[in-house]
């Protein structure tokens, strides 16, 4: 048995660090590959590979009861975090988004007791009101006085994601978790794939290899292996247990970033990031009752 948390665990810290990478390889790409086209051919890459995977195992089509909520999935993990946040990444460091993005794992709380009709604890909710405080005061602080343009998309990737997020886990209650990635990507080659082509760069060649890499990084790992890793790290170790490693995902990113792009994180910065790391454990800890 605790060989299995300690895989469990292995498995959840492997899925960390490939989402980890996630906003530093958008960094690098988006200079040069247009945020649309960054989404929808991540989206295409993972979507033919998908494709491949279920007709090698003959896996059966998902219960037709399941379909919208796959597609709505789709619509918020493989369209709405990768396009708002692309377009972020034009506009703000990687580290300054993965402070931003530190507190995805409580605002998934927040919509998960909502939609699921959980009953959180006093603490719960304060937690997630000095959490999103904290990311108010260090978006203003780095953006001069005021919010920037980045944050706002940031925002909306946080919500694409946490509700995707939800979505997501209630679906694997009753299919695997690899299936559900597996079809929110096959869903979308529909739009992916022509999107992809229309909005492709003129010269491919004159494209420097490392935003190429950086988008095949992102097709095969973030938009599909990582929540092979992921999932299957939660089924193993328990969810209560394995979702804490998300808490080391700021500090990857951070490392991450510095090694690919030469970014230097600032103390203010590795403070907000502590900060923000504290409070999403404590509302993670704080008691959820269901209704």
């Amino acid at each position: 048995m605790r060989s299995r948390e300690t895989l469990g665990l292995l498995l959840g810290f492997v899925g960390v660090v490939i989402f980890g990478a996630t906003l530093p390889m958008t960094r690098v790409a988006v200079p040069y590959l247009d945020p649309v086209f960054l989404t929808a051919g991540r989206a295409a890459v993972a979507g033919l590979i998908a494709v491949a995977v279920l007709v090698a195992l003959r896996r059966p089509l998902p219960p037709m009861a399941a379909v919208p909520r796959i597609a709505l999935a789709s619509l918020l993990l493989v369209g709405g975090f990768p396009v708002f946040s692309g377009f972020a990444m034009l506009t703000v460091p990687a580290s300054h988004g993965a402070v931003v993005i530190g507190i995805m794992p409580l605002a998934t709380a927040v919509l998960g007791a909502i939609l699921l009709r959980e009953r959180p604890s006093p603490a719960f909710w304060l937690a997630a009101v000095i959490g999103s405080a904290i990311i108010v005061v260090f978006s203003l602080r780095d953006g001069g006085g005021r919010i920037q343009p980045g944050d706002l998309l940031l925002v909306g990737a946080i919500a694409s994601a946490s509700l995707g997020y939800v979505l997501s886990a209630d679906l694997s209650r009753s299919m695997p978790g690899w299936e559900v990635i597996s079809w929110a990507v096959v869903i979308a080659l529909p739009v992916s794939v022509p999107l992809a082509f229309a909005t492709a760069p003129a010269d491919a060649a004159a494209v420097p290899w490392a935003a190429w890499a950086a988008f095949a990084y992102l097709g095969l790992m973030s938009q599909y292996l990582g929540f092979f890793a992921w999932n299957a790290g939660l089924a193993m170790g328990g969810v209560s247990r394995v979702s804490q490693v998300q808490l080391l995902q700021t500090f990857v990113t951070f490392g991450i970033a510095a090694l690919v792009s030469g970014e230097r994180v600032d103390l203010w910065t590795w403070l907000a990031a502590v900060a923000v790391c504290a409070v999403v454990l404590v509302g993670r800890r704080a008691r959820i009752r269901k209704q």
